[in-house]
């Protein structure tokens, strides 16, 4: 017997997860090319922004950022760097 049993996923927008973090990405936007990956690859989907160089406005939102570092990884530019979170 075959059963397709299938778990619907939390979501981060509905369980506040920064908290979790030890690091937070820090944007730089000096190099920034606007490729958008740091938007496309973030598991949260808590990344927004828009631009490029000094113009541009990335930025993880601190209420659902877990500090993977995924966003940093996949910056072609490197223009964004994981820093120790602050408390």
């Amino acid at each position: 017997m075959e059963l397709n049993v299938f778990a619907i996923p939390g979501t981060s927008r509905e369980n506040k997860t920064g908290s979790w973090r030890v690091f937070w990405p820090k944007y730089l936007h000096d190099k920034c090319i606007g490729c958008n990956n740091c938007v496309i690859f973030c598991p949260e989907g808590c990344v927004s922004g828009s631009g490029k160089g000094k113009e541009a406005t990335y930025q993880a939102d601190p209420d659902y950022c877990k500090g993977c570092g995924i966003c940093a990884e996949e910056c072609p530019v490197n223009d964004i760097e994981m820093v120790r979170e602050e408390v």
